[in-house]
């Protein structure tokens, strides 16, 4: 067997590497994950407003942070933020959060005036909602994992018997549940024609995905992939990424095209961000990351 010279196996390295790069079917060709921003506590919950910046929640330290995409830089937005964790901007441009401190779901105004959206269900205190996504209707679905708090003061309060996935009327009044059968749903999000919902069930590690009716309900579970996720999102060719170790990219019929590595422990949550939606905003423990992509997000 013929081995390189250290100098030619260096260079053959270099070309592999660039290589695997250039042939990602969702990285730009020689980008790479970028520290945006760190000395947080646990970053989560990213969403990107009409300009492309970021608001992204770092919840120990009970604050949304936003970064902007002009000059890439954090700054802090909101504090204290009800200990948002998951958030989504609507159509009127309110960040509408899950507010885990007292189990609530908010809507924050431009100028940060926050009301609370939902705060029980049929008379119980949610477990804590964690993660949402906002139909194009304006309806919402979000789930609602228990991860226990040591700031909660609830007992004596009656709460959910499961760990569900609930679905929020456009009339800001219909609230029903509309799982039964998960065991610690999280990451959520839905296609742009609001037909399909993917959820996590990180509890279970496997994805589902869902046909969503025009009444909210939900039908035709099947599984989507073996792996669970604290966060996710799609690109314009249906890919679907996913959270945990790093993040990793699952094509439209649950095949895993890629994995981004990333330097921390859990990577929690996933968007894309950036004027075009060409970038990929990674929250990962005390840090956030940028990725150049060939793909982008859907508005």
């Amino acid at each position: 067997m013929h081995f390189p010279r250290p100098w030619h196996a260096l260079a053959l390295l270099v070309s592999l590497a660039n290589a695997q790069a250039a042939d990602s079917p969702v990285i730009a060709p020689g980008a790479k994950p970028e520290k945006a921003g760190s000395g947080f506590v646990f970053t989560e919950g990213p969403s990107a407003d009409k300009e492309g910046n970021v608001y992204f929640t770092d919840q120990p330290n009970d604050r949304i942070v936003k970064w902007s995409a002009a000059d890439n830089t954090c700054s802090d937005w909101m504090k204290p933020s009800g200990r948002a964790n998951g958030t989504a901007f609507d159509k009127d441009g309110n960040l509408l959060a899950c507010a885990d401190e007292k189990n609530e779901l908010w809507s924050i105004s431009p100028d940060k005036k926050s009301k609370v959206l939902v705060s029980d269900f049929d008379g119980k205190l949610l477990n804590g909602p964690n993660d949402l996504w906002i139909r194009p209707d304006g309806a919402l679905y979000f789930t609602d994992p228990l991860y226990k708090r040591d700031y909660w003061k609830r007992e004596g309060k009656p709460v959910q018997d499961s760990q569900q996935v609930y679905f929020f009327g456009a009339d800001r009044k219909t609230l029903r549940r509309v799982t039964t059968d998960l065991r610690q749903p999280n990451g959520i999000v839905g296609t742009p024609d609001g037909k399909s919902l993917y959820v996590s069930d990180l509890g279970a590690r496997k994805t589902y995905v869902y046909d969503i009716r025009e009444d909210g309900s939900l039908e035709n579970r099947r599984l989507f992939c073996e792996q669970g996720s604290d966060g996710m999102t799609l690109d314009n060719e249906g890919n679907v990424y996913l959270t945990g170790r790093g993040v990793t990219v699952f094509n439209k019929a649950g095949e895993r095209i890629e994995q981004i590595a990333l330097p921390e422990g859990w990577t929690g949550n996933v968007k894309f961000a950036g004027k075009d939606r060409s970038i990929l905003f990674i929250t990962s423990g005390n840090s956030v990351y940028t990725v150049k992509m060939r793909v982008h997000g859907t508005f």
